[in-house]
């Protein structure tokens, strides 16, 4: 394990904001992860795991304790099964999968972060979620101090949630086994602005490489693909998840879809917008992306609080307006 101390934890997220951590460890497998995790445990120090840190939102007065760098590595592929360890970065497993004829997680090609951290947070995205493809996740429990594995039932998933979420800190993950189907075609295209690129309608498939193509040129294009020369690149991703209401909540003009329980999910980017944070609202050093309104983005020597301000600025004007409240997707710690 390599340590270091003293780390500006701006530095290893992608909002670029957050202070200074004690001690910031890297491991480079399991046995590591676990050992510096049951290490700081024991000894009573507080513990931040970090993946790519792109689903962040780093404290201001840094962190008293051990940042755990999940560096981890590895894909073992088992026929159409792969057991892929948590620090392995998220994207570069999607471009495996579609170089390799497996299909199943194109449609989240460009999403940043490492893969230990998708079954948390149950990423999706264009259609797609890992909970449709995710068998099993292995994890630390630190409370029973020994390894699991959990079922898909076990982890609980919901839109953008997870058990593994809902018990912040317990479990930590090592790696995650995902059954995907052999083929140079995709699953079936779920998502309407992506058929439209793809020029294919809802439920056909097209090839893996054409997915993956249309779903990065679609993120660049909103300012969802990291890129240092980008400065729309700075962010979370999505900073709101899309609301979740009853039936008869509707928002006139609000575009929404159906989920389940017989429920609807609004368009967040919408509300935002109509609450009059369009995309390039700024205040001071921080504000929505200049391509996306629900990308919240930071400029050189923004703060967590300023970051967080403005959001909770944008949640209660969406409140106020629409009697609709927004969540954070990304973890402020």
């Amino acid at each position: 394990m390599h340590v270091r101390r003293e780390v500006p934890l701006a530095g290893l997220t992608t909002l670029g904001v957050g202070g200074v951590a004690d001690r910031v460890i890297e491991v480079e497998d399991a046995t590591e992860l676990v050992a510096a995790v049951r290490e700081a445990d024991e000894a009573g120090r507080p513990v931040l795991l970090l993946g790519g840190g792109s689903n962040v939102i780093a404290r201001d007065d840094g962190w008293s304790g051990d940042v755990v760098a999940v560096r981890t590595r590895g894909i073992d592929r088992q026929g159409d099964r792969l057991v892929v360890q948590a620090g392995e970065a998220w994207d570069d497993l999607v471009a495996h999968t579609v170089e390799n004829a497996l299909a199943g997680i194109e449609a989240m090609s460009g999403i940043p972060g490492s893969t230990g951290a998708t079954p948390v947070q149950n990423v999706g995205a264009y259609g797609q979620e890992v909970a449709q493809t995710i068998r099993a996740v292995r994890v630390y429990d630190r409370a029973e101090k020994n390894e699991r594995v959990l079922t898909p039932a076990e982890c609980g998933f919901a839109y953008r949630d997870s058990r593994l979420k809902r018990e912040p800190g317990r479990l930590v993950v090592l790696d995650v086994t995902f059954d995907l189907e052999g083929g140079e075609l995709s699953r079936p295209v779920g998502y309407a602005e992506l058929a439209r690129r793809l020029g294919v309608e809802i439920g056909d498939r097209a090839p893996l490489r054409d997915v993956r193509e249309a779903v990065i040129a679609l993120r660049r294009g909103k300012g969802m693909v990291l890129d240092p020369a980008d400065p729309d690149s700075r962010s979370a991703g999505s900073f709101f998840t899309n609301p979740i209401v009853p039936a008869g909540r509707l928002v006139d003009g609000c575009p929404h879809w159906p989920a389940d329980d017989g429920r609807v999910k609004l368009s967040a980017a919408w509300l935002v917008q109509h609450a009059g944070f369009g995309r390039g609202t700024r205040d001071g050093r921080v504000g929505t992306s200049s391509r996306h309104s629900l990308a919240l983005t930071t400029e050189p020597g923004a703060t967590a609080a300023e970051l967080l301000a403005f959001a909770d600025r944008i949640v209660a004007t969406v409140q106020q307006k629409f009697g609709v409240t927004l969540e954070r997707e990304p973890t402020a710690v």
